[in-house]
């Protein structure tokens, strides 16, 4: 295992000892600095050169003791940058020194002794494995006699997941006194262990610790720690990823083999039995949750899609519905939000390849025989659309502004609540799968993609209701609704929302509306310019990440530019250095991603009264939204031709 020193510790790399006559004025201020330990001397230079493991191990002993009153020493004097030079000079400049943690292993001068210009020779001392780690921020050295005290000095860097793995669980306490670092490891490795290892492999890997690890070659203390941290990880595991891995068989299979394994152990080793009836528990809750899910139905069931319907060959309806939905509950939705008559319309599937389908009033939209993509078309009885290409639509210049009759506040609370249902199932791991392999998620980042979705459809949903509405007044205020229901989103922690309407608002189509904007009152001006800066880019969105840090949780942040921010970490870091997992790299995903448990906290406190109203209700969940850019330029230049 190699370890190096952070960035911290080395910030300054100057040395005031560096030839043999400021050596023992070293050890003299290291005495007064440090308690006095019994040591070997070092041999006096005149002597013979220190030879064997003895002088070796004390010699060692001596520059371990002295590297950190070399680095303090250093760093009152503030070197510049092009100054800096290491004491312990490696054969690669580039190389940081490394050195053994659980034992030291001598290499002899005449193999890997380097000498520097004064004479100096410096030996080096490695460890072998294959798992990397640098050292925590922690000032305080270490005691050569606490192992624990070690171990919370460094963090892991890269290795094989084996070693990883091993080093995870050489490190995991079990007390109350378990170390924020170790919490972090434990917490990274779980979130991000699908990056670099498979379900199953990890499964064999906690099967092999706590099954054929303890076989005769454990003490039988060292083999019951183990095994109860084996237990302990299988346990936040599960509560970490609750039910999002629930039906992967090798977790059922490998539940019940490790409940197996720890009933015959409980008889050898007893202090095990408070570990299995916290196992039992958890064991029971996956019970409970499987056999619910079996009375609700299979998860495909269970979870809802978001349905287009389309009203005319450039507009479409997004309604939120459960697969089971039927062409009769879906034609009724339409029929409500665009005011026609249900009797007079018929539902119609139609496939990449130009074939329609009617669909009876009872057959299931979603089943095997629609499997094929395609889309779904609202009709009259004689298959012609309902509605016109908007373009050319007579009937826009009659159509009330629904939205102007409705209260913004009560607007923005159900486009909130919305928010908050699909942003409350979102799983943290769903962020990763989406970064690392967004072609092969098989289902596992729907809630994230809904999310995704319903951002860009709030927003082509305000260019829509803006450029659909003929008359200027009228144009102005929607306007002037848009920017107060913006207003009112932010005040209550909605910022995808917010973001997505300010967004729409600033698109080409509706910002070059010059007439339109020239009659919105200043006070709506400046409340949009105030807005309108936490959209701004520069200083990679300063303005919104200063804003959102200052916003108390529960909270709704703007998920395109967090998922940014983990696939700029992804594009700009390996994921494997030498065939070496780059764990650093996942440790910053994971701190990424863990913005969202932060987001997601205390969410009773956030729960907002929403209005019955089924105006309210037909206008924010069932969006009329115009798909063609094309369109929306005519209409915008249609309203105020170009001058």
């Amino acid at each position: 295992t190699y370890y190096q020193f952070s960035f911290e510790e080395c910030d300054t790399q100057g040395c005031e000892f560096r030839n043999e006559e400021e050596w023992q004025n070293g050890v003299r201020l290291l005495l007064q600095l440090v308690p006095y330990r019994g040591v070997d001397r070092p041999c006096s230079p005149g002597s013979d050169p220190c030879a064997g493991h003895d002088a070796a191990r004390s010699c060692l002993e001596w520059t371990m003791k002295l590297r950190p009153v070399t680095l303090v020493q250093a760093e009152e004097d503030d070197y510049d940058d092009e100054d800096w030079e290491y004491s312990n000079t490696l054969e690669d400049e580039n190389e940081m020194p490394t050195f053994d943690i659980p034992h030291f292993r001598y290499i002899d001068d005449d193999e890997d002794e380097d000498e520097d210009d004064d004479g100096y020779v410096v030996n080096r001392w490695r460890w072998s494995g294959s798992c990397s780690a640098c050292s925590s921020s922690e000032d305080e050295y270490p005691s050569e006699s606490s192992s624990s005290a070690l171990s919370r000095r460094y963090v892991v860097v890269s290795g094989t997941p084996q070693k990883i793995l091993e080093h995870l669980l050489s490190d995991l306490r079990l007390d109350e006194h378990q170390g924020a670092t170790e919490k972090t490891l434990l917490d990274d490795f779980l979130l991000t262990y699908l990056v670099f290892m498979s379900t199953s492999d990890l499964c064999q890997a906690l099967h092999f610790s706590i099954h054929n690890r303890c076989r005769g070659k454990e003490e039988g203390k060292e083999a019951l720690y183990r095994k109860r941290k084996v237990l302990h990880l299988v346990s936040q595991w599960s509560m970490l990823y609750k039910d999002f891995l629930q039906e992967e068989e090798n977790i059922k299979l490998f539940m019940k083999t490790l409940y197996r394994y720890v009933l015959e152990d409980v008889y050898e080793f007893p202090a095990l039995e408070k570990d299995l009836k916290e196992f039992q528990k958890l064991l029971r809750r996956r019970h409970l949750k499987e056999n619910c899910v079996s009375l609700r139905g299979s998860p495909v069931e269970s979870k809802e899609v978001m349905c287009h319907v389309y009203v005319s060959s450039d507009s479409y309806l997004s309604v939120r519905v459960k697969p089971a939905v039927v062409a009769q509950e879906l034609l009724h939705i339409v029929s409500q939000r665009m005011d026609r008559s249900e009797d007079d319309m018929m539902l119609v599937a139609q496939t990449y390849s130009g074939e329609k389908r009617v669909l009876q009033p009872h057959d299931s939209i979603y089943s095997e025989s629609l499997e094929a993509p395609g889309r779904l078309i609202a009709c009259r009885r004689d298959l012609s659309e309902i509605l016109p290409p908007l373009t050319e639509c007579p009937e826009l210049g009659q159509k009330p502004v629904r939205l102007l009759g409705i209260n913004t506040w009560d607007v923005s609370v159900a486009l909130t609540n919305f928010d908050w249902n699909l942003f409350n199932s979102i799983h943290e791991q769903e962020l990763i799968f989406y970064t690392f392999s967004r072609q092969a998620s098989s289902g596992h980042t729907v809630a994230l993609e809904f999310l995704l979705q319903r951002c860009n459809e709030v927003q082509q949903w305000v260019m829509s209701e803006v450029l659909l509405c003929p008359s200027l007044s009228k144009r102005v205020q929607l306007l002037k609704k848009f920017i107060k229901i913006a207003a009112h989103c932010k005040a209550q922690r909605n910022l995808n929302s917010s973001f997505a309407i300010i967004m729409g608002l600033n698109t080409a189509a509706v910002s070059r509306l010059n007439q339109t904007w020239e009659k919105v009152p200043g006070k709506f001006k400046k409340l949009f310019s105030e807005l309108e800066l936490l959209t701004d880019p520069s200083m990679n969105h300063k303005a919104y990440r200063d804003a959102f840090k200052k916003t108390k949780p529960p909270k709704i942040p703007f998920m395109p530019l967090l998922l940014k921010d983990i696939t700029f970490i992804h594009e700009g870091n390996k994921t494997f250095h030498d065939s070496l997992v780059n764990f650093e790299k996942l440790h910053m995903i994971a701190d990424t991603v863990r913005l969202i448990r932060h987001c997601q906290t205390d969410q009773t406190g956030n729960e907002l009264s929403p209005c019955d109203s089924p105006e309210v209700r037909s206008s924010v969940h069932y969006l009329h939204i115009i798909d063609n850019q094309q369109t929306l330029f005519e209409l915008s230049h249609r309203l105020e031709p170009r001058v």
